[in-house]
């Protein structure tokens, strides 16, 4: 196992190796045996394979006294038995013989696996020689708080795990940054090839993909909560997201990843709607979040032509277009790319959807209170002020330039508006600046920054007395649907243009180029406007 792998390792194994479903397992955290007994139920309800039963979790546990009702005859789902103690992430802190007594019990009731940790592996293993039960598995655990080590370390460290007589080994490390998941994912390659059970992941919001992801490469079993606030890991994703969202249970070795590349992204409902428009087209594929810090990184890292396309959010569409291989000349003019697909050859192509999506949005939000002549856009000669000078503020600022608006750009960093205002023959503004400025009335707005998404609802670019000379204001943000912003605009009389209005547009032409389709446009329209 203690052999180093490239990027080039992110394949899965091909389908002549044994592979057995990744299944979902729900940690049962409650306080109470009976309460523990009704989560198991509810797990088995919304679909879980296994149920997590942490004896640690549990207030005033007596063994003898409540093993008996939580792994009562019949149960709704297998039992795994795990009695985590403080110093490996757990809440028990008492000896370890008391907990060892426990474990076994659990075993003798007829669980079906039980957690060890390997610091105490060997041990525990002494003390339950030829007792264990065939029907038990046994998982022998290690959880990393600190990093991921090197795929050599994690190969010697399945090694270490294998040794102790382990049925299945689990692995849980902690990424400091998305590229480590990269090595959790060649561990999950190598022990499928070698036939190795494997519970593999990466715990906090840089690791979440581990989880999502962990059936394409192999893993014996992936964690979701009941509910949010229920986790036992951190970043654990519900169930139900899992099932209904992600479409866990189609995840196979075959499966295409796309993603939203990003910096934060938990925010983002892209992968609401594009996996459920892959799934409506019968398009075996995946969209998962991923938090990047570095994108030269990632996209070196996940070089594999498995990780097919993302889309690119806030800060990366500017850093997309030197990442890039080819660049649509739009996109390169625009300097920025929201959509990279890799093609067979592994080359990066770089897009930009936000630019048609913003302005038609705009455009028809207009149109339909002000009818107009449908040759000529409603922008040719209106004064259009961008609020930002990143990726989405430079292609509003380009489209409505194309279109003949009169472009001023206003950033809270001056040099930056500059900067863009120049680039395209545009004045600039400071934020200062636009709040008294207003040259005439029935101006545009468009605000291009993350100024009032959640949790700042509250933050607005522009007073509310600024807003008095608008006609019609657009808000890039859609998380809230409602900003303070647009809700202000509105109480001035302004025609408001929702983000959610541009976020579904630039969506379609993402879709198209993920999947060479044409986008289900109605059906892409009812998810967002039913669950986002």
């Amino acid at each position: 196992m203690a052999t180093a792998m490239s990027a080039s390792a992110l394949v899965p194994p091909a389908a002549a190796v044994t592979r057995q479903r990744t299944l979902l397992c729900v940690p049962a955290t409650a306080r109470a045996p009976r309460e523990m007994a009704a989560e198991v139920a509810a797990a088995a309800a919304l679909g879980a394979d296994v149920a997590e039963l942490r004896l640690d979790r549990l207030s005033g546990f007596a063994p003898h006294r409540d093993l008996p009702v939580l792994l009562a005859d019949p149960r709704p789902l297998p039992a795994l038995v795990t009695y985590r103690p403080k110093w490996e992430g757990g809440e028990y802190e008492g000896d370890d013989e008391p907990r060892f007594e426990a474990l076994m019990l659990a075993m003798e009731l007829g669980a079906e696996y039980v957690d060890i940790e390997l610091k105490v592996a060997d041990k525990f293993m002494k003390l339950i020689s030829g007792k264990k039960p065939e029907t038990c598995k046994l998982i022998v655990s290690s959880h990393n708080y600190e990093n991921t080590p090197s795929a050599e370390e994690l190969g010697n460290l399945v090694a270490q795990m294998q040794a102790t007589g382990a049925d299945i080994v689990k692995i849980a490390t902690t990424a400091t940054e998305i590229v480590d998941v990269s090595r959790m994912f060649q561990i999950l390659v190598h022990c499928q090839e070698k036939q190795v059970p494997i519970i593999g992941l990466v715990m906090n919001d840089r690791g979440f993909v581990s989880r999502v992801l962990c059936p394409k490469f192999g893993g014996y079993l992936t964690f979701g909560t009941l509910e949010k606030g229920k986790e036992s890991a951190p970043a654990q994703p519900t169930i139900a997201d899992l099932i209904n969202v992600y479409n866990i249970r189609q995840i196979g070795p075959d499966t295409k990843v796309f993603g939203i590349i990003g910096k934060p992204v938990g925010h983002s409902k892209s992968p609401i709607l594009h996996n459920e428009a892959f799934r409506s087209v019968g398009f075996n594929a995946v969209y998962v979040p991923f938090l990047v810090d570095d994108l030269a990184n990632f996209l070196t890292t996940y070089s594999s032509p498995d990780f097919a396309g993302f889309s690119c959010t806030i800060p990366h569409k500017e850093a997309a277009v030197r990442c890039c291989d080819e660049v649509d000349p739009i996109a390169r003019d625009i300097g920025a790319v929201n959509t990279i697909i890799r093609k067979s050859d592994g080359k990066l192509v770089g897009y930009n959807t936000d630019y048609v999506g913003a302005i038609s949005a705009i455009e028809d939000g207009i149109r339909a209170l002000q009818p107009t002549e449908t040759t000529t856009s409603p922008l040719a000669g209106r004064l259009f002020v961008v609020i930002g000078a990143g990726g989405a503020g430079k292609a509003l600022a380009y489209g409505a330039k194309e279109k003949g608006a009169r472009v001023v750009i206003a950033n809270r960093t001056f040099a930056r508006a500059q900067e863009l205002g120049n680039l395209i023959g545009a004045p600039a503004l400071s934020l200062a600046e636009l709040e008294n400025y207003h040259p005439e009335e029935g101006m545009i707005l468009a605000n291009t920054t993350a100024i009032g998404m959640h949790p700042n609802v509250n933050e607005t670019p522009l007073s509310k007395q600024a807003l008095k000379s608008y006609a019609v204001v657009f808000d890039a943000v859609y998380t809230p649907k409602d900003t303070r912003l647009l809700r202000e605009a509105a109480e001035c009389g302004a025609t408001v243009v929702s983000g959610l209005e541009m976020f579904i547009r630039q969506a379609m032409g993402q879709f198209e180029h993920f999947t060479g389709m044409p986008a289900p446009d109605s059906l892409m329209r009812d998810i967002v406007l039913a669950k986002i």
